[in-house]
């Protein structure tokens, strides 16, 4: 007895589900920005509610080790609550010397320790960062933001931000 056409194409659209779970979880995945830490780079717009989604990168991520770099925004677990992402800007990686911004942090100077990072917002006003819980290891790393899928009109833009390569 054959299938009809509706059934043939549920069952086809369902064994492409594990795919796309798995594509999701280990490749590539969008996430929407959300809050303020990161502006100008995300969410510029003060006089609209809409919220930036990006393509976040998860493959190569922990197992190559150049595969984050000064300058990189990074997708991480939050050391003071893991089940929250945060999203900041890499300013420094392990060997490097950083100069915190916030008077709270106990030292005036760090040395980001072998496999950890120093992450900052690009709005340092309303961001919570190493400047309050210092390096975070890399292995809180989600992953790296790649791309802004929506809206469509930032397109292409630089995540780098105008910083090039001087941070």
């Amino acid at each position: 007895m054959p299938l009809n056409k509706s059934l043939k194409t549920t069952l086809l659209t369902l064994t492409w589900l594990p795919v796309l779970y798995s594509f999701t979880s280990h490749v590539y995945q969008p996430y929407q920005i959300k809050g303020s830490s990161m502006t100008p780079t995300f969410n510029p717009g003060t006089s609209t509610t809409a919220k930036d989604i990006v393509l976040v990168q998860k493959f190569n991520i922990k197992s190559k080790p150049d595969s984050i770099a000064k300058g990189d925004i990074i997708m991480f677990r939050s050391p003071l609550d893991p089940d929250k992402l945060l999203t900041k800007r890499v300013i420094g990686v392990n060997g490097d010397r950083v100069y915190p911004k916030s008077p709270r942090y106990p030292k005036s100077e760090v040395k980001i320790p072998r496999n950890h990072l120093w992450v900052e917002g690009d709005n340092s006003f309303h961001s919570i960062d190493s400047n309050e819980f210092g390096p975070i290891s890399k292995g809180l790393v989600v992953g790296k933001v790649v791309y802004i899928i929506w809206p469509a009109s930032r397109w292409g833009q630089d995540l780098r931000g105008g910083l090039g390569d001087d941070i």
